[in-house]
């Protein structure tokens, strides 16, 4: 069995990615920036390593042969910035890609498996018409992720180069909020701490309190559950072929009014469920869909629907109140 290794693995996507290809029976080698992991990894047989991508010696704690694929999840993320620093986005997504690659091509490893922002097609939000995932790549011009697209654009660049140059096999995935359940509900916009807008509704649910929906009842956007994501890398660790870019989704849009009626019907108390109060005059959601046929095409099968992942993030909220995993 190939031996993968990860980075970014601390973070909740990574954690998810690396038992759950643990559990396939891949052979899965942990890598993140935190100097442990606090033994998050131990019970499942996954050897950890506290790697700075954005230094090239840092590398050398790593094995130096038996790396069959990389998935890169690292980097520096918008929601994590507690104070804009636009320089981190250029030391641990550009260099730190560029380290990545140049350690795999000194290891003999030739597939790269990589987190690319779905910033980079903002442009093309507030239509119904699935967007392509060769779609031209753009940034946008404003705000807390303008510097981290550009920087995911270069770093898409660069694995484009070593695809082209060495023959790696490059499988760069455009993914949407990937929704997982993490004990911190919180994430940052500019600096300033805020609710994650699903877990302030969920919270609010569970405490039968009322809900605003806020805009368009009908507007709508992908949903993708932690454990859809981690099929999509398992079908990408499998192919053979040399890759491109695809678009991470289920094929289905769900509209904000049922993203609500969901979450009241799945967290709220029967005996006081949630009430919905519409608020026409505030914005909208982002309202989008995804172009997945290039995804379905690798073997890819969704599985979960909206209401099948409230009830498993449900479960996991109950199981480990305080753990990523």
């Amino acid at each position: 069995m190939q031996t993968i290794l990860i980075f970014g693995a601390t973070g909740s996507v990574g954690a998810y990615t690396a038992v759950g290809l643990k559990d396939l029976g891949y052979n899965v080698i942990a890598v993140a920036h935190r100097k442990s992991d606090n033994g998050m990894f131990e019970d499942y047989g996954i050897p950890y390593y506290s790697v700075d991508i954005s230094n090239r010696h840092a590398f050398d704690v790593l094995p130096q042969s038996g790396i069959d694929q990389v998935v890169h999840f690292a980097g520096a993320m918008p929601a994590r910035m507690k104070s804009y620093q636009p320089h981190l986005y250029v030391e641990t997504i550009v260099e730190g890609t560029l380290n990545v690659l140049e350690y795999m091509n000194k290891v003999g490893a030739k597939k790269i498996i990589f987190a690319q922002s779905i910033s980079d097609i903002l442009y093309k939000f507030g239509t119904s018409i699935p967007i392509d995932p060769d779609t031209e790549r753009r940034f946008p011009l404003t705000g807390d992720h303008a510097v981290y697209s550009i920087s995911k654009n270069a770093a898409v660049d660069l694995i484009e180069h070593y695809h082209a140059q060495y023959g790696f096999s490059r499988f760069i995935l455009r993914l949407p909020t990937i929704y997982v359940y993490q004990p911190n509900p919180f994430y940052y916009v500019d600096g300033q701490q805020r609710w994650m807008g699903y877990r302030y509704l969920i919270d609010r649910a569970m405490k039968g309190k009322p809900i605003e929906l806020w805009g368009d009842p009908s507007s709508e956007k992908e949903i993708v559950y932690v454990r859809d994501f981690v099929q999509i890398v398992e079908k990408c660790v499998e192919s053979e072929d040399k890759g491109g870019i695809f678009n991470v989704g289920n094929g289905v849009g769900v509209s904000m009014e049922n993203q609500i009626r969901g979450i009241i019907k799945v967290f709220s108390p029967s005996t006081h469920p949630s009430l919905v109060t519409y608020r026409p005059e505030k914005p909208s959601s982002p309202h989008f869909r995804l172009d997945i046929k290039k995804t379905l095409a690798l073997g890819y099968v969704p599985k979960y629907d909206y209401l099948s992942y409230l009830e498993d993030f449900k479960k996991e909220m109950r199981i480990n109140p305080s753990l990523t995993l």
